[in-house]
């Protein structure tokens, strides 16, 4: 079964410095039907002007990756990690016992565009922690490429959570099957562009939960860059907020 939720039904939060879309329900949007799914709590796009970005605020027990479309974000925090992410680069922050962080647009001219998404952990209290990765479009081009899991896989970021993200570029004649297991749930959030899958047409902002599927199949991709979440086979795992 795949759930397609598209992206004019997300949620809103209009700042003027800050514009951000919610697949699911986070700060000021609440919608009880929309409140994670799985251990996948948060997915963000959040769109940030130039010179402007998030203060210092703290976070505990949760995983919180920042995926780049476009520009720069500038990262700190209070484990003494500072750094910038582009396009291709992948950060994870493992918030854990607790830390302070900041995000801000690097560009004093112009505007970054990033996917913020939180995991909640298997285990609360651990150690706080920071990992980077960068992976380049041609290892994502037609292909599904493992960027975060469990083990840190084939060089991708190590999560506290039986759970993995991938990431895949498709346009024209490129394309792509992934075989699923139908016990376990999967996630789709085309951060850009459109696809088919499994014949459903999905476009920007676009996304669906996937039960009892045995495999997706990826086809008539324009531009389109695609995430895509394997997730344990449980409905909601939310902390309260």
């Amino acid at each position: 079964m795949i759930e397609q939720r598209l992206s004019e039904q997300r949620g809103l939060g209009d700042h003027g410095w800050l514009h951000s879309r919610h697949t699911f329900s986070f700060a000021s949007y609440w919608d009880p039907k929309q409140v994670g799914f799985s251990d996948l709590l948060v997915i963000n796009d959040d769109q940030v002007a130039a010179g402007r970005g998030f203060g210092a605020h703290p976070h505990s027990n949760m995983e919180i990756i920042s995926y780049v479309l476009e520009g720069a974000l500038a990262h700190k925090d209070s484990m003494g990690t500072g750094s910038v992410i582009v396009p291709g680069d992948v950060q994870l922050m493992s918030a854990g016992s607790g830390v302070t962080h900041s995000e801000f647009n690097n560009s004093g001219d112009e505007g970054v565009h990033f996917l913020q998404i939180w995991i909640v952990p298997a285990e609360n209290g651990t150690a706080p922690g920071y990992q980077q990765v960068s992976v380049a479009e041609a290892d994502k081009r037609g292909k599904f490429r493992l960027v975060v899991s469990p083990q840190g896989t084939d060089g991708s970021l190590t999560v506290r959570q039986d759970m993995k993200i991938y990431a895949g570029f498709f346009d024209g004649a490129e394309q792509a099957t992934v075989d699923l297991d139908p016990n376990r749930y999967a996630y789709i959030h085309v951060a850009r562009g459109s696809i088919k899958v499994n014949g459903i047409e999905f476009r920007t902002g676009d996304g669906a939960r996937v039960r009892q599927e045995d495999k997706l199949t990826f086809t008539e991709g324009d531009q389109a860059e695609v995430l895509l979440f394997d997730l344990r086979p449980v409905e909601v795992n939310h902390p309260s907020r």
